[in-house]
């Protein structure tokens, strides 16, 4: 399928239409420096031709669970992919109780997906709709994966459970014994870090930091810098209020022995991607940024020093976009799916 390229732009920016008609496409990963796959929730993968707009079928993708916020999530490689290499995938797996998040890899072969393996199906099986997390980050061969609390609050601050945590594996799917739970009784020992509601963006900087966006509820949306071990407050504390009352959420907004979040968003923007960018030559060097999907809208942040994360600005907040999945090219524009199907290019002319 080719995609119109329309184009529009302003003085600081231009934004090019590369795709269409992909579903929800939640998750984007680099095949080469023209060729990204892309996943849809409802369980479908796309290749896709970034100069042409040319998209390819991809078949083999497993039985996912596509409710509500469940279905094919997240994909990434392990570095610069080459032909050969495995790449990686969250998803909901269906199970008797609903569905869990789950991570796997499977090799690509023409066209299609081979020799999948779910390398951890994570105790997080439920049948609610919401919070299953997915996002991955891989690094210096080890899997970073968020999982969401699956709507139950406890979740966060218990280490019995996958749900609400931050998982740490090794490539293969095994646990690492440098963990920092595998020798703490029950707990989960692929846990990296836990308190957290749900985790929708996750990558490492330029210094090998990772970072991670997550929803609060309504308000207190975060931007996080994970430790080892560290316990983030879902749910004893909060920013955010009830859905159904001005009541807070929680017993306060900090508490000793809690990591507090570097940046905080109220009212929610509802962050649905988070991207660490890299390219040192252009403006935008050391920034965070992340799609919007209540606000509608490119936010970005500076990351200084001394570890705070400021002067945040919005971009594209007058052309209704639900961002969903963020990329980086090698020219250092910024590719974005929204919710819409729709895949574009971002060129600003300041960057």
């Amino acid at each position: 399928m080719s995609a119109p390229t329309n184009t529009y732009a302003d003085s600081e920016y231009a934004v090019t239409q590369i795709a269409a008609d992909l579903g929800i496409p939640w998750g984007m990963a680099w095949l080469s420096p023209k060729s990204i796959i892309v996943t849809d929730r409802s369980g479908k993968v796309n290749r896709l031709d970034t100069d042409s707009g040319k998209t390819q079928a991809i078949s083999g993708a497993p039985e996912v669970w596509a409710r509500g916020q469940g279905g094919l999530l997240d994909v990434a490689t392990n570095g610069q992919y080459q032909a050969g290499d495995w790449l990686y995938f969250s998803y909901s797996k269906p199970t008797k109780e609903g569905a869990a998040t789950t991570l796997a890899r499977a090799k690509l072969s023409g066209n299609a997906l081979t020799d999948w393996q779910d390398l951890l199906v994570t105790d997080s099986s439920s049948d609610k709709r919401v919070h299953f997390g997915g996002r991955i980050a891989i690094k210096d061969g080890f899997i970073y994966m968020g999982v969401g609390d699956r709507g139950n609050r406890p979740n966060g601050q218990n280490l019995n459970t996958h749900a609400g945590k931050i998982l740490r594996v090794a490539l293969d799917g095994t646990t690492p014994e440098s963990n920092p739970f595998t020798k703490q009784g029950k707990a989960k020992a692929e846990i990296w870090s836990y308190g957290h509601r749900n985790p929708q963006g996750l990558c490492f900087d330029n210094r090998n930091r990772l970072w991670e966006s997550e929803h609060g509820p309504r308000g207190g949306d975060e931007i996080n810098l994970i430790e080892a071990g560290g316990n983030y407050g879902w749910a004893t504390v909060s920013y955010g209020k009830e859905y159904h009352s001005p009541a807070a959420v929680g017993e306060a907004t900090e508490k000793p022995g809690m990591v507090s979040p570097k940046e905080v968003y109220i009212p929610s923007i509802a962050p649905g991607s988070l991207l660490c960018y890299h390219n040192t030559e252009t403006a935008w060097a050391n920034r965070l940024f992340l799609g919007a999907l209540k606000l509608q809208h490119l936010s970005w942040v500076a990351i200084y020093d001394d570890l705070s994360v400021t002067d945040a600005q919005q971009l594209l907040s007058d052309q209704g976009y639900r961002i969903r999945s963020l990329l980086e090219d090698h020219n250092g524009d910024i590719i974005f799916a929204v919710d819409g199907g729709q895949i574009y290019r971002y060129t600003p002319t300041d960057k």
